[in-house]
């Protein structure tokens, strides 16, 4: 097994990286090489961490490669999906990724893995892998749920039943009743063949069904039904190995995750040392997500209302439209942080008692490992199928009614559903939902332990890729 070596691709987007870095430590932990490759602007995200795990002895490589911004009509720099000044431009920052392949290449040639681990946006990755004869790894950052839901509204298309895109429809052949509307699925998941974006996903797809199989940063006993049903139903093969975020056990590591935290981690826990148990309300939205002005005012306003002390992660370019007063009138209910927040180091303190998220998955899994509730507010991508699985499935959490997927200038939510549905978790039902956390928490722990169902994942995997490199290479 120490001969392995594993090569990690991920996109460049935080929520893509940071659970690579995760599983690159993990991989490394058992005795395997690992090498990141990414760009010169996100080598940052991943340095100081491997860094500071070299005194365990667990050494992992970087290798970067040039990003075309500019001569695909980018900002010069722009080599991160959160920096991309506009969802007009989206598709350049893809054709952008594409570009990378000839420099990619030149280098698997250089290092020889035994395995590519890359992201699904990254479909030619499983050319590139063939032409070495090694196999290539989807890493897909998201729920078995999730992708359930989406293989079956592509195949059954059932938004097409409803009269409207309000109308709610059954999500057909899946272990639990679910309903959406058509409000809340993405573009892509409505798109027609004529689309040239069609194409591009239709790509995609087709790479992940070449591919060797799907690693999952999720863990068996969160979502069972779904396990067997992505594996035996669908027919795909897939290794949990999450929650990934569990691996970050120093304080440093929770705090410094992604980016170098905004506020000093002395004076974030001090203020959380000063509350009661599961008395506050943590409120953050990822690194993509921007609100209008007005969806700003309802959000802080909510918060008043609702009473509750609190920790507000904002975007910097969001903060000038918190209300006038808001912060004053707040100063000794709420901690405002500019910038990116220690999420790690703040969920798993016993003050938090609710976590207002987009449904994100790294936050989502975060937030369960932490023995949270959740507070759901999906805005784009995936991320209305991981609340449907957070609010109806593990009913760890209620909504606050957002049922339009929008990507950008995020709106339509109302105070008083903010504020009610914290009441729910933190006041009315308090009790129900902070036990199913613990249940939660409890389960995540377990199954990264010794013999528990990820780390029998991580064992298979590694196994598996043992096997493919002494019958093929």
């Amino acid at each position: 097994m120490h001969q392995l070596h594993f090569s990690f691709f991920p996109l460049i987007a935080h929520g893509h990286m940071i659970p690579t870095l995760d599983m690159a430590k993990l991989v490394v932990s058992q005795g395997i090489k690992a090498t990141i490759i990414t760009t010169p602007l996100n080598e940052s995200v991943f340095i100081k961490a491997i860094q500071r795990n070299k005194h365990l002895d667990l050494e992992i490589d970087i290798r970067l490669i040039k990003f075309q911004a500019v001569e695909n009509s980018l900002p010069e720099g722009c080599e991160r999906l959160d920096l991309v000044p506009s969802p007009d431009l989206i598709f350049n920052f893809y054709k952008a990724t594409a570009m990378m392949q000839e420099p990619f290449e030149q280098l698997v040639e250089e290092l020889r893995p035994n395995c590519l681990v890359s992201d699904m946006l990254f479909p030619w990755t499983t050319d590139s892998a063939a032409k070495f004869n090694i196999p290539r790894l989807l890493f897909h950052g998201t729920s078995y749920f999730a992708l359930c839901v989406a293989e079956s509204i592509r195949s059954h298309k059932p938004f097409k039943n409803v009269s409207s895109d309000s109308e709610a429809f059954v999500v057909p052949n899946l272990p639990h009743q679910i309903k959406l509307s058509g409000s809340e699925l993405s573009p892509f998941d409505r798109m027609e063949e004529e689309t040239s974006i069609f194409h591009i996903f239709k790509t995609v797809r087709e790479s992940v069904l070449k591919s060797y199989g799907i690693i999952f940063n999720s863990f068996y006993e969160l979502e069972p039904d779904y396990v067997e049903h992505y594996t035996k139903v669908l027919g795909r093969k897939s290794w949990d190995i999450g929650p990934l975020s569990l691996c970050n056990r120093d304080i440093e590591d929770k705090v410094e995750i992604g980016k170098k935290s905004s506020i000093d981690k002395h004076e974030c826990l001090k203020w959380l040392d000063s509350k009661t148990s599961s008395s506050i309300v943590y409120i953050c939205f990822g690194s993509v997500a921007i609100f209008t002005a007005s969806q700003m005012q309802e959000l802080a306003m909510g918060l008043e209302v609702s009473g509750h002390d609190f920790i507000w992660a904002v975007r910097t370019d969001n903060e000038e439209w918190l209300p006038e007063g808001f912060e004053e009138r707040t100063k000794e209910k709420g901690l405002i942080i500019r910038g990116w927040a220690p999420q790690l180091l703040i969920l798993d303190h016993q003050a938090v008692g609710a976590f207002i998220t987009h449904c994100g998955w790294n936050s989502t899994l975060e937030g369960i490992s932490a023995g949270v509730p959740m507070v759901t507010w999906p805005l784009f991508a995936e991320q209305f199928f991981n609340e449907k699985l957070v609010t109806e499935v593990l009913r760890n959490g209620v909504g606050v009614g957002s049922v339009q997927w929008q990507a950008t200038a995020c709106e339509g939510v109302k105070r008083e559903e903010i504020a009610k549905a914290i009441r729910r978790v933190m006041v009315d039902e308090a009790k129900e939902f902070r036990n199913r956390a613990k249940e939660y928490k409890e389960m995540a722990k377990k199954a990264v332990e010794e013999g528990g169902s990820s780390y029998t994942g991580l064992t298979a995997l590694l196994k598996d890729i043992s096997t493919y490199r002494f019958t093929y290479i």
